[in-house]
């Protein structure tokens, strides 16, 4: 099986913490044998431009790749020119958070921005003949005209080979943390607003405020195989986002056994549910504060890595495997559909053959 990924969002030497979770997708699909093909379209460096010329390079890697599906990883408005674009093959586009859910806190301009991008996601979550989301929120973000037949829940994967304990210690150092320290991380990415850095500084102030002698820091920048070192070293991760479709960071924290500190956000309460030492708080300074004096009055990891083992890059890419496979029959009966010049009675038969197909797949 041959797969075109598309994204714009995706790891380089000048933003090596771009878009790392596309990039372990890719893995994982290569390690169970798809074989994947990579267009970067690099609007960091390029701009929206980039998207409006992107056409040609898009035709001539499907001339030469012949892929059998073609996946825009990420929403907005690449995916709407790639589902735009290719109409030989079927199309299938995964929706990670902003490209659904928007951008509110970052300026008149990029809200604008946003809005067209949520749009643009609409139009391509219609014409797609396969979608996933990375959490249930992101499902019910579709528009109800996007049959909900053709969506797949599929969280990205964790790579447990490279996420797993480490000696705390010995990661400080190599990070030169004061030991002393309760060390809260923060994963600000791309220093997004919708992150809400403010929210996490004035929950650490709180804990200090109650003698916890916490220090935050930010992970940005910071390359993919050294974050294994940063969670390691912390006592805690702290989310606070606005929104969030499936946090990395906190599925990578729970193969850690690292503690998670999280406003509900995402699939967040989901993966924590159960685990000791991990806590849902309100979007408040207090209440953030008062959860994280809890984790650091008990002051151990948890249990959390045996949750992961579902969420591998290996199980991951299986089901996106066998989405693929639904995708390419979906495709091919809309092919025959298309051909046949349908009487009434001839297009109740194929619907019906299809609802079949599908049940039997879904084991419904």
């Amino acid at each position: 099986m041959r797969i075109l990924a598309v994204t714009n969002l995706y790891p380089t030497p000048k933003n090596p913490g771009v878009g790392t979770f596309i990039e372990q997708q890719v893995v994982g699909l290569r390690r169970i044998g798809v074989d994947v093909e990579v267009m970067h379209v690099d609007r960091c460096e390029r701009g929206m431009r980039s998207y409006f010329t992107m056409g040609a390079e898009l035709r001539s890697r499907i001339e030469q790749f012949q892929p059998d599906v073609v996946h825009a990883m990420y929403g907005g408005v690449l995916a709407e020119r790639v589902t735009r674009i290719v109409a030989d093959r079927p199309t299938v586009v995964s929706f990670c958070g902003s490209d659904l859910l928007g951008e509110y806190l970052s300026g008149s301009l990029r809200r604008i921005s946003s809005e067209y991008g949520i749009l643009a996601s609409h139009i391509a979550a219609r014409r797609a003949v396969g979608i996933v989301v990375k959490s249930r929120n992101l499902k019910e973000a579709l528009p109800d005209s996007v049959s909900k037949s053709k969506v797949w829940i599929i969280p990205n994967g964790i790579d447990l080979e490279r996420f797993r304990p480490l000696n705390q210690v010995d990661c400080r150092k190599k990070l030169g943390w004061d030991a002393n320290k309760f060390h809260v991380l923060f994963p600000t990415n791309s220093g997004d607003a919708r992150k809400r850095l403010d929210l996490a500084q004035a929950a650490v102030q709180e804990a200090n405020g109650s003698g916890l002698k916490a220090e935050i820091h930010q992970l940005r920048g910071v390359p993919h195989d050294e974050v294994p070192i940063w969670l390691n070293a912390s006592d805690v991760v702290l989310l606070t986002s606005l929104h969030e479709g499936s946090p990395n960071i906190i599925k990578e924290a729970l193969a850690c056994n690292v503690p998670i500190v999280s406003v509900d956000v995402g699939d967040v309460s989901e993966r924590v549910e159960g685990i000791e030492g991990c806590y849902i708080a309100r979007p408040d300074a207090d209440d953030l504060g008062a959860k994280l004096g809890l984790v650091g009055a008990r002051g151990a990891r948890i249990a959390g890595r045996d949750r992961m083992d579902a969420l591998s890059l290996e199980q991951t890419a299986q089901r996106l495997r066998s989405s693929y496979l639904e995708v390419l029959e979906s495709h091919r009966m809309l092919g025959i559909a298309g051909r046949m010049m349908m009487s009434p009675s001839i297009l109740i038969d194929f619907c019906l053959s299809v609802s079949a197909r599908r049940r039997k797949f879904c084991g419904k």
